[in-house]
Order: structure tokens, then C-alpha cells, then sequence
């Protein structure tokens, strides 16, 4: 898992892991998770003293929550505010075009397959010709779309909790 070096008020210096951040101000000093809902570890005194051990505390309650909530995944949930149709998140389409050596045009779904640690992949969802396009042909297109989709996302947030986890069992 990630750490990076963080330096208190008092001058101390620490390894923090990500979803950890400090908190510093006139009332309060202490670690705050933020990994599922936010908590905040107090070092219960104004001299930084107490920071160590609350660090510690915070920390072992990070590992708790990786070993049951899933990893936060980063992948876009709701559709953009710039996106001209109602698609789902990550298809397009239907995209239209007409390829070298054929008379008609053929339509299709391009469908954004997420995976984990690697670049995005694309597929593109067959929908029909020119000639034979329906929309019974389109609603179906449009569920195998989905489908993909959708199985393309369990299988990310999968390998992110996954990975998650396993770095989460390196950690002090």
C-alpha cells in the first residue's frame, strides 16, 4: 500500500498510509480514515504527544475496513453532465458506418471495458445494417451493451479489492 511522509507540528515524522490524513488546528490534533465513513483517531493531548498511538489505532482500523468493504474503485458511476445522450456510463453509439467493399451501412454499440491496472479496453456491440435495423434489434444490442458493461465492472472492482487487500496485509 502507499505511504507517504508526514511531518506534525511538533516537528515528528511519519509514515502514513493512503487513506489516512492529519488534522491539525487550534482544537483538534489527531489522524482522520477516510476509508468507508470517516473517523477520527484523537491524540488526546496538545502537544502531539499521543500522535504515534493514534496513528496506530487508525491504521489497524484501515486494515479492518479493507479486509471487509470493497476497494474504492474510481470508476464514473452517473452519466456526465456533457453526455448528449441517455446511454449508460461507458457505451456509445449506436455508431454508424459504412465499411470498405459493402453497399449498406452497419450500426453498432462502442461499449469502454474497464480493467484493472490496465488501459480501457473497447468492443463494439453489433447492432444491424442499414437494411435490417429495428429496434427490437437495437433494445437487444443495447442489453448485451449493458451486459459487458456491468461484467466489465465486477471483474475491476474485483481486482482492485483484491489488490487492496493484498497490500493492506504489508502494512506496520
Amino acid at each position: 500500500m502507499k505511504t507517504r511522509a508526514v511531518k506534525i507540528f511538533t516537528g515528528a515524522n511519519f509514515r502514513v498510509p493512503e487513506h489516512i490524513q492529519r488534522i491539525d488546528s487550534y482544537h483538534t490534533h489527531g489522524w482522520q480514515l477516510r476509508y468507508g465513513k470517516s473517523k477520527m483517531f484523537s491524540d488526546h493531548s496538545n502537544d502531539g504527544s499521543g500522535a504515534r498511538q493514534a496513528l496506530r489505532l487508525a491504521t489497524a482500523e484501515l486494515k479492518k475496513r479493507i479486509a471487509k468493504l470493497d476497494a474504492p474503485s474510481g470508476l464514473r458511476r452517473g452519466i456526465g453532465s456533457n453526455k448528449s445522450s441517455n446511454l449508460p456510463v461507458g457505451i456509445s453509439g449506436p455508431i454508424v458506418r459504412q465499411r470498405a467493399g459493402r453497399n449498406t451501412r452497419d450500426a453498432s454499440f462502442g461499449v469502454s471495458l474497464p480493467r484493472f491496472g490496465q488501459k480501457p479496453t473497447t468492443r463494439n456491440v453489433y447492432i444491424a445494417t442499414e437494411n435490417t435495423y429495428t429496434l427490437e434489434k437495437y433494445k437487444r444490442a443495447l442489453a448485451k451493451a449493458v451486459a459487458m458493461r456491468k461484467a466489465a465492472e465486477k471483474a475491476y472492482q474485483s481486482a482492485a479489492t483484491k489488490a487492496k487487500r493484498e497490500a493492506a496485509k504489508k502494512l506496520k
